[in-house]
């Protein structure tokens, strides 16, 4: 008999939350790593998984989870937290390499409430809906030019500027849908998205290639601190992220 995996997402801003059901093991796992992509996919101040409800089958189901989750931890600006996990599940995410960025608790209501408690700045974010046309360029560097003179980190508008005018122009020459940009500002880190409604995942190429297209990625990785695509259900996320200083 076939496992079974339910993942709900109960909510997807400010914070999201997604409730995980069922049985998890190597089968079920790329489900919960597809539902984990699509809620960050909509950048929540932060992501809850309730895995209250949730089956561990068995050691490698457990290496199963700590992967998924802690791999999607790097997602720039979005803490996640793992949420009524046992307690052998809570220590084996905390040794496992690589995932600090990864908190538990006893559970989402809990981990709501605080978050609500807590007096913290308005996060400082833009999202805007484009359209795949050649003016998008102009207006996503406008965009990002005004956001970093308000967040002063103007030093870094131009270079920003650039990083965000060839993700929207990947979008406008290959992809040919509607793309949302996001950028935010959080604990240092200046984050940048752009999704589309295109499953075909880039590649970046080396610019030394005579090789026309490509080479907008490869200056992408050059420029930035990271990146990353993001696949979702009706499309793909591309992120990067890069270090300001600014707290």
């Amino acid at each position: 008999m076939s496992s079974q995996l339910v993942c709900r997402p109960e909510q997807d801003l400010p914070v999201a939350v997604l409730r995980v059901s069922g049985v998890l093991d190597t089968t079920t796992g790329e489900a919960l790593e597809h539902a984990v992509a699509r809620s960050l996919s909509a950048q929540p101040e932060s992501l809850l998984v309730d895995v209250s409800d949730l089956e561990v089958a068995d050691s490698v189901a457990l290496d199963v989870l700590s992967a998924v989750v802690c791999r999607t931890a790097e997602w720039p600006g979005v803490p996640v937290v793992l949420c009524g996990a046992e307690p052998e599940t809570a220590r084996t995410l905390r040794d496992w390499p690589g995932c600090d960025a990864v908190a538990t608790e006893e559970s989402c209501e809990k981990a709501l409430a605080e978050a609500e408690q807590r007096d913290e700045p308005e996060p400082r974010r833009i999202r805007v809906r484009l359209r795949p046309v050649p003016d998008a360029c102009r207006q996503v560097r406008q965009l990002v030019s005004q956001a970093c003179t308000a967040w002063q980190v103007r030093e870094l508008g131009a270079i920003v500027g650039l990083v965000a005018t060839e993700l929207v122009a990947n979008v406008v020459r290959h992809a040919h849908t509607t793309m949302e940009f996001t950028l935010g500002l959080r604990d240092g880190l200046l984050c940048l998205t752009v999704r589309d409604g295109s499953r075909t995942l880039p590649r970046p190429k080396d610019p030394t290639v005579a090789e026309a297209g490509g080479r907008g990625l490869y200056l992408v990785r050059e420029l930035t601190d990271a990146w990353g695509v993001l696949p979702v259900g009706d499309g793909k996320v591309v992120w990067t992220k890069l270090t300001t200083g600014a707290a």
